[in-house]
Order: C-alpha cells, then sequence, then structure tokens
C-alpha cells in the first residue's frame, strides 16, 4: 500500500485535526504520533530511523493510507521521494502560536519523559527527544529562537523542495474547501474536526499511556 498524502508540518500545528480530516475523507488510517503511542511494533522503526540505518518504508507504513505528525514529517524528503504521486501538505499557524503550544504539549512531556513509570512510554519521548532536539532544532527543546528558526526553515525547505503543483501549504482554520480542491474530493457535510488543543493533548497523552 503506498502513502497517498503526506504531513510535512511540525507537530501542534493541526496535525491531530489534519488526521482525523484526512480519515473522514477516505484516507484512512492516517500515520500520527498517536500510532507510535499506542502500537508498540513501531517505535523500532523509528529508533532505526533516528540512527541513521536503513529503513524499509513499505513496512513502516504497512496499512497506511496517509502520514502527518512526528515522526514522519521528520522524513518529508524521503517519504516524498518514495512515493512520488503522494501529495504533500505542509500544515502552519503563526509561529508564536506553536511556539506557545509546544512549549504546554510536547516540551512539557518530554522534560517529564524520565519520571513516566511505563519503560515504553519513555523510550517513545528519548526517540521523539533525539528527533526534534537533536536533529531538528539542533538545540535544547527550551532553546525559542532555535525552535523558531527550525520553524521557518521547515517551511522554507519544503516550499523550495517540493513543486507547487503537488503541494498544499495549509492551516487548520480554512476548513474543508482548499484541503478538499486539492485532493480532488467532495467535502463533508460534517463539520471539519478541530482537535489541536492544548486539553486534548493531554487527554490524549494520558490515554496512551
Amino acid at each position: 500500500m503506498a502513502l497517498s498524502v503526506i504531513g510535512a508540518g511540525f507537530g501542534r500545528t493541526g496535525t491531530t485535526s489534519l488526521k482525523q480530516a484526512l480519515e473522514m475523507l477516505g484516507y484512512r488510517p492516517c500515520h500520527h504520533m498517536i500510532e507510535v503511542e499506542r502500537d508498540r511494533g513501531q517505535l523500532a522503526y523509528w529508533q532505526a530511523a533516528v540512527a541513521g540505518a536503513p529503513v524499509d518504508w513499505n513496512a513502516v507504513f504497512a496499512g497506511f493510507h496517509a502520514a502527518v505528525d512526528w515522526p514522519a514529517c521528520h522524513y518529508w524528503r524521503e517519504l516524498a521521494a518514495h512515493w512520488p504521486e503522494a501529495k504533500i501538505i505542509l500544515t502552519e499557524r503563526p509561529e508564536e502560536q506553536w511556539w506557545e503550544s509546544f512549549c504546554n504539549t510536547i516540551k512539557l512531556g518530554m522534560d517529564m519523559r524520565d519520571h513516566l513509570p511505563d519503560p515504553y512510554a519513555r523510550a517513545v519521548h528519548v526517540m521523539a527527544h533525539t528527533m526534534i532536539a537533536g536533529q531538528t532544532f539542533h538545540a535544547p527543546l527550551h532553546d525559542r529562537a532555535a525552535a523558531i528558526a527550525a520553524y521557518r526553515r521547515r517551511s522554507a525547505e519544503v516550499r523550495a523542495g517540493i513543486a507547487p503543483e503537488r503541494l498544499l501549504v495549509f492551516e487548520i482554520g480554512e476548513g474543508w474547501g482548499p484541503l478538499c480542491r486539492f485532493l480532488g474530493v467532495a467535502e463533508p457535510a460534517a463539520a471539519f474536526p478541530h482537535n489541536n488543543s492544548i486539553n486534548a493533548y493531554w487527554k490524549r497523552d494520558r490515554t496512551a499511556r
């Protein structure tokens, strides 16, 4: 099975909402960090990837039609090359809003990783910390300037690296219209999902543990 949609945007840019929207449009299941948290067969793939080992992307995404959020977005170039027919979505939001949301969710969770009671959950957080702090920000997670620079760099690199007809730069607040036109599908009657709140994140995190 090939990925039809690949998300290149950082976590906390509406990726949970996009996952649900894509699944409502038939691109299900859509891979997200949620899958790594819940499926204990997933972590080894990503540990190998962050270590620089060869990765069988067909095995990683077996059964999936789309992928958004970390860890998949970290490998947007590789995935776009592996599935050249897939469409790329770059989710964005105002950078200060993104930074505040990141600090109150992902950063805070990884700051507490050594205190998690579940060894698997700790291992997921260690992998994610390596990917985000070590390989994306190239700085500690609390370094706002480095994080914002990485956020801007991702936007510039995706825009430069993906052909315009293959790329949608998307803010979740835009709703179904741009997304459905880009994918060539009809707009659902149901409301566009909005599940990007900080409270929703922590509710999900408790469930995953």
